[in-house]
Formats: structure tokens, C-alpha cells, sequence
């Protein structure tokens, strides 16, 4: 995995992604760098979808849409994947309808979103990582500590409490 350059084309491909998938949950939006205006990302469209309860995701509608769970469930979410469509990989990170408005993937995005120059520190520190480490755990943890701390900005300008964006 190594960071691309912005692709016009990859608001599109959320668009056209989250339109198969709406008829199966309460909530789907386009997260992550990809969802980011003018932020470098690895070549993956990450989807966020909200059910009212994990167990009644459909897994047949999303197997023929060709995602596959990738991992054992963990107690708020589940994690699909469809490879190798459209050049591009995705990942659709399902979560409980009650966490939506709080979710922090969302809340990181609207916060790169709207704070320019946040987002260029934030890419600066990504592309940093990535020249050092690669793709994986050391990448992942050293974006952790920025990541937390525009998490935290935005939750404040909502009017909510801090909450840890990396479990250990």
C-alpha cells in the first residue's frame, strides 16, 4: 500500500457504492482520506453504514454486492471488504444506528473537511509515516496521536466529550 494523490474520481465511486448499499441500512456515508478533499489516500474507498442492530445486517445482499466480512465482529462494528473492483478496494465499517451521530470516522472527516490547514498537517504526518514505516501497525500508531487530537476539537465544537480514537 503507498498513499495516492487526491483522485477526482473517488467521490464518485463513494457515491455509486453507497447508492447499492442504501436500501440495506438507516445510514451510509463515504469516511476516511478518500472522503477528504485533496487528501492523499491509499487506494481504498472506506464506507461507513449504520444499522439499528449488527445482527440483522444481511450478509447474502452484501455478498452479492461482493463484500465479505473480513474479521471477526468486535463489539460495535463490523468490517466487510470488496477487492479489486473498479481498481480500488473498499471497506464497509458497519456500526449501531445509536453511535451514528458521535461516530468518530465522521467527526475526523468533517474536521479535515472544514480546517484546511489541518488537513495539509495531517497529510504532511501521514506521508511521513508512510515513507518510514509502510503500510501497517507503526503507520497506524503514529497517526493515532493526531488523529485524537482533531477528533477531540471536533467533538468540543459539538458539545461532546473526548473519547479514544485508538483502542488498544
Amino acid at each position: 500500500m503507498t498513499l495516492a494523490e487526491p483522485d477526482p474520481r473517488w467521490d464518485a465511486l463513494a457515491r455509486t457504492a453507497i447508492k447499492a448499499l442504501e436500501d440495506y441500512f438507516d445510514e451510509v456515508e463515504h469516511i476516511g482520506a478518500t472522503a477528504v478533499p485533496g487528501m492523499p489516500a491509499s487506494a481504498t474507498i472506506d464506507l461507513l453504514a449504520a444499522i439499528e442492530d449488527l445482527d440483522e445486517v444481511d450478509d447474502g445482499a452484501l455478498r452479492r454486492l461482493a463484500y465479505r466480512l473480513a474479521v471477526p465482529p468486535v463489539d460495535d462494528m463490523l468490517l466487510y471488504r470488496r477487492e479489486n473492483y473498479d481498481s480500488l478496494g473498499y471497506c464497509l465499517y458497519v456500526v449501531p444506528t445509536a453511535s451514528w451521530p458521535e461516530r468518530p470516522e465522521r467527526l475526523l472527516r468533517d474536521y479535515l473537511t472544514t480546517h484546511p490547514a489541518e488537513r495539509e498537517r495531517y497529510a504532511a504526518r501521514k506521508t511521513e509515516l508512510m515513507d518510514r514505516f509502510g503500510p501497517g501497525e507503526a503507520y497506524t500508531r503514529g497517526k493515532a496521536a493526531l488523529m485524537q487530537e482533531m477528533s477531540d476539537a471536533e467533538r468540543a465544537g459539538r458539545g461532546l466529550p473526548p473519547i479514544p480514537v485508538w483502542e488498544e
